[in-house]
């Protein structure tokens, strides 16, 4: 019966290529074969301070993912070149692509500086693509996204990196992270202290393995779309690539 039903609404549709229209498929979103190694999320922070606090939220963030039976990678910025000032064979580059291409999550922690998320950040966003031949390395992926502030809580970076996340094709996840006047939530040993934020912490590094596991081995289907499916990678490469633009 549904496919008389979706026969009859194509055929109302003269726009719509009815050999690439797909209807959702409940099996595909649910396989019956689910992975069984351990969660795989790389974690970036946006200051290169000794005492960075947004290091210090990751590596804080990192040990609640580890008991909670993920695999984690933090990435070191030091080092990263400003992007397009470097050719994409340098260490550190490469370095981070591969880490993007292993993960199937991601946390983005920057500090708030000037209203906004750090240059810091935003280069390694930059230095990701949006694609490697014919693999996306953030499409389909999970993300959070935190940040730490000096002063009173703000959500300025959260924002960007919300939109940025988009703009990647992850999957960004509902809760996040907000640490106002960081300086006071870390102990002489650079441990998070326990506080409403440190539990707000363990609630997003809960719901990113959550939604991890939930949509890793359906990835590639949640973000498969018409308009690909449409025009082929060859003309939409030669369609973003024009140089005279």
């Amino acid at each position: 019966m549904r496919r008389a039903i979706v026969s009859d609404a194509l055929n109302d549709m003269p726009n719509l290529r009815a050999d690439l229209f797909r209807v959702p498929d409940l099996e595909q979103l649910c396989p019956a074969q689910r992975s069984t190694h351990a969660p795989r999320i790389l974690l970036l922070y946006g200051s290169l301070r000794k005492r960075s606090f947004s290091r210090l939220v990751v590596e804080e963030a990192a040990r609640m993912l580890q008991a909670m039976g993920a695999e984690v990678r933090i990435y070191n910025p030091s080092g990263l070149p400003l992007p397009d000032d470097a050719p994409d064979t340098h260490p550190k580059v490469v370095e981070l692509r591969a880490l993007a291409q292993w993960a199937e999550g991601m946390v983005w922690c920057s500090p708030e500086r000037h209203g906004a998320m750090t240059g810091i950040m935003k280069a390694q966003i930059d230095w990701i693509p949006l694609a490697v031949g014919a693999v996306r390395p953030t499409q389909g992926k999970t993300l959070a996204v935190m940040q730490v502030s000096g002063g009173s809580q703000s959500f300025n970076a959260v924002n960007q990196m919300r939109v940025l996340g988009r703009w990647m094709r992850m999957l960004t996840i509902p809760n996040q992270s907000s640490v106002a006047k960081a300086f006071l939530e870390f102990d002489d040993n650079d441990r998070m202290k326990p506080s409403a934020y440190y539990d707000r912490v363990v609630d997003v590094m809960e719901e990113l393995v959550k939604f991890t596991l939930l949509t890793r081995d359906a990835a590639g289907y949640l973000v498969d779309r018409y308009s690909e499916r449409k025009e082929s990678a060859e003309e939409l490469s030669r369609r973003v690539n024009q140089k005279a633009i």
